[in-house]
């Protein structure tokens, strides 16, 4: 969750006679070393951030990298993806089938349902990738076949 600092905002009178200097946007700091945040003003009189032309969340591929207790891999997906849809992924590359996976992302484990953007998943963020432990310890119960001891 992203906490905001409210900023005062206000329209500066010009003489361009639509009530803002910058033809309808208002630029303000931002606090977080991103530079200028540009905000527009919608025909409703809503104040929002600008959007940034090409770089709408959606397009192209993030790359994510997935980290399990003794390897990582680096995953391409979209960012519009499901986490159901990086685990069908990532059985591929791990041989764990869908259902035997946990993945935690920023200390939380994410259900199958929920989406890679809503969630702050950005172009390489670490992910990491762990088995269930209540279906590993049942593969080794249901192993079961006894040591042979072999002798020379």
């Amino acid at each position: 969750m992203i906490k905001l600092r409210s900023k005062r905002f206000y329209r500066r009178n010009s003489k361009l006679g639509n009530g803002c200097g910058n033809g309808g946007d208002i630029t303000g700091k931002g606090s977080g070393g991103g530079g200028e945040i540009k905000w527009e003003l919608r025909p409703g009189g809503m104040l929002v951030q600008k959007r940034e032309i090409g770089g709408n969340v959606g397009e192209g591929l993030i790359t994510v990298r997935v980290s399990t207790v003794s390897q990582w891999h680096d995953v391409s997906i979209r960012p519009t993806s499901s986490f159901g849809e990086l685990k069908m992924i990532l059985s591929l590359v791990t041989g764990l089938e869908p259902r035997e996976q946990r993945i935690l992302f920023k200390g939380k484990e994410r259900e199958d349902g929920e989406y890679l953007h809503m969630v702050g998943v950005r172009d390489k963020d670490k992910v990491l990738l762990l088995e269930d432990p209540a279906i590993k310890e049942r593969k080794l119960h249901a192993v079961g076949t006894p040591c042979h001891t072999i002798s020379v």
